[in-house]
């Protein structure tokens, strides 16, 4: 959505040039158009709906894309807003990103109806291989196009798959083999899979790839070092931005007894 490496890996590393000023981390990154993710599992599916409500009410043809995994799409809220979503034809796509496991619980195990574009019911939904890039494209071009002809919202499901485990607590191995972790990355790999099809029909060279390869290396590379290095904001930012205005004066802290002065900073960083 426009943010550069440099914003999006020293978000990960807590420090100031990231696109939340490193107060949002991996799961709450945040800029213009984008609106970060959730800590609860499922919460942002409604957040999600609640965004595409405020493009329809404000006349602003936006589409909102929300995503959910296969271990959340049982999540009660989710059902909640398909019918909120159905019933304001509120333009949103909701994407679940089947990629078989859910944290470490297999599809199979988890879900009576593991054909997750069907459980929108009154939706439509539409099953696409996450896997494929250019079929990923013309699926959300297609679902775009049905979201902002304002016959309302649709489901996605794109089959994926995770080559590392949920989380730095999880192997990925204890419940898959190594073997099927490698097949999946010699036989479905998006990024290999699409470079053989531009390479096989003659969109680029070998030599081409490469180059920007070692281009984007060069990028990834520089950026990091810069996360690494940059600082962390002051901890008079722990209390910046809480309100657009701000009615209750100083900031209650980590206890009673002392307080932070509120300040708005969002602005200024918007403007640079």
């Amino acid at each position: 959505m426009g943010v550069s490496p440099v914003g999006v890996l020293a978000e990960l590393c807590g420090r100031q040039s990231g696109c939340a000023r490193g107060k949002g981390g991996s799961m709450h990154m945040y800029c213009e158009n984008f609106y970060g993710g959730n800590g609860i599992v499922g919460a942002q599916v409604p957040l999600g709906v609640g965004i595409a409500l405020a493009a329809k009410y404000k006349g602003t043809d936006g589409v909102c894309v929300t995503l959910y995994g296969d271990g959340a799409a049982n999540q009660g809220q989710v059902f909640e807003v398909f019918n909120m979503a159905k019933l304001w034809n509120i333009p949103c796509i909701f994407v679940c990103e089947n990629n078989g496991y859910g944290m470490g619980t297999s599809a199979e195990r988890a879900s009576a109806n593991t054909h997750y574009y069907t459980r929108g019911d009154y939706i439509p939904g539409i099953w696409v291989d996450g896997m494929d890039v250019l079929a990923v494209r013309e699926c959300f071009r297609y679902a775009v196009d049905y979201c902002s002809s304002g016959k309302g919202p649709i489901v996605v499901e794109a089959a994926t798959y995770r080559y590392s485990g949920h989380s730095m607590s999880d192997p990925g191995t204890s419940y898959r083999t190594r073997d099927e972790i490698q097949e999946v990355r010699q036989t479905r790999d998006p990024i290999t899979s699409f470079k053989e099809k531009i390479v096989s029909s003659n969109l680029v060279t070998a030599e081409e790839i490469k180059k920007i390869d070692s281009e984007i290396r060069v990028t990834v590379d520089e950026a990091t070092k810069k996360a690494k290095t940059d600082k962390e904001v002051g901890l008079d930012e722990l209390a910046a931005d809480i309100y657009t205005i701000n009615l209750e004066g100083p900031i209650r802290n980590v206890d009673s007894f002392t307080t932070l002065e509120h300040k708005r900073i969002g602005a200024a960083v918007n403007a640079q």
